[in-house]
């Protein structure tokens, strides 16, 4: 996985880990929380991430880059065998794999594909994660804790750590960061101190703006948005303690008949969405924002090559 030029005199640790697990199983809440900030979307349903965002963890003794891949899943259109695929990409070219698992939910054949894919792995130090441990009481923790364990050891492998944790609680976060610490290569900081991500700024204020439609809208879309930002200018003639960035991006559906739903009554739904966001990029940037959304329908693009490449994927 490439990555800046090294700029700190060895006598630390440096290297990636990534969260791999089925979607919606906290591992971008989970990055978040440990790099300390929103770097990665988050989303109450599945399958939110498209991009392996990278967060960096700054600690005195070590560097981590988490690289927050798409939930592993059985595709059924061609957007979700490119998601796989940046999946796998990733796994073979990180130091350490933490598979995530929630706490509340029991092991399904989900889990169970992706640990039998990563029993395949043979080199790379695979721990356990179980998250969302907020949501259950200690004696079924325990339950979920063993059953991983369990698992592993029918398909041949032991896990480097089993670790329970809670990114909403804030708990153990740390822990996990002190276990993974280890597994990494020798070496100095692969980033500059300061730097949280290596995602371009325009990707980010688009995924704002994606999870911001999300929001709401129940079942109707869950993967039909895609966001493209085509635009970020400074505002000309502001003056300097004043400024204001100009933000042009395009909302993209589906069919037609999706686009009512995104707009909402007399266009309610899209200024909401247009405040949240707005609020999210703000705070991102640092920088007062003039955010302009268009709605398109780009047809079928989770099936079309042509629409995927356009779109970023």
């Amino acid at each position: 996985m490439s990555a800046r030029t090294p700029i700190e005199e060895t006598s630390h640790r440096a290297g990636f880990a990534c969260f791999v697990g089925r979607p919606n199983a906290g591992k971008s809440t989970l990055t978040n929380a440990l790099v300390g900030q929103k770097v990665a979307i988050t989303s109450n349903r599945p399958q939110t991430t498209r991009h392996s965002v990278r967060g960096i963890v700054h600690r005195p003794d070590a560097q981590l880059v988490l690289v927050d891949t798409p939930g592993l899943h059985k595709p059924r259109t061609l957007l979700g065998e490119r998601l796989n695929d940046v999946v796998r990409t990733t796994w073979a070219e990180v130091d350490v794999i933490g598979f995530c698992l929630p706490a509340d939910q029991k092991l399904g054949p989900g889990d169970r594909f992706i640990v039998k894919e990563l029993a395949g792995i043979k080199k790379t130090p695979k721990v356990a994660v179980v998250t969302k441990t907020d949501l259950v009481d200690n004696e079924r923790l325990a339950d979920q804790l063993i059953a991983v364990d369990q698992l592993a050891i029918e398909l041949g492998f032991e896990w480097a750590e089993i670790v329970p944790v809670s990114a909403v609680g804030d708990s153990q976060v740390g822990l996990l960061a002190d276990l993974l610490v280890p597994l990494m290569p020798t070496g100095p900081a692969l980033y500059p101190e300061g730097d949280l991500t290596d995602e371009p700024e325009q990707i980010m204020v688009a995924e704002l703006i994606r999870e911001a439609a999300l929001e709401g809208v129940r079942d109707e879309l869950p993967h039909s948005i895609a966001v493209v930002v085509e635009e970020m200018i400074p505002r000309e003639d502001r003056p300097q303690n004043k400024p204001l960035l100009d933000v042009h991006a395009n909302i993209y559906i589906e069919r037609p008949s999706q686009k009512g739903i995104v707009i909402g009554p007399k266009g309610a739904r899209l200024k909401e969405v247009g405040t949240k966001s707005r609020q999210h990029i703000e705070a991102l940037l640092g920088t007062p924002v003039f955010l302009d959304l268009h709605v398109k329908v780009a047809k079928d693009w989770q099936r079309d090559p042509k629409q995927l490449r356009k779109l970023g994927f």
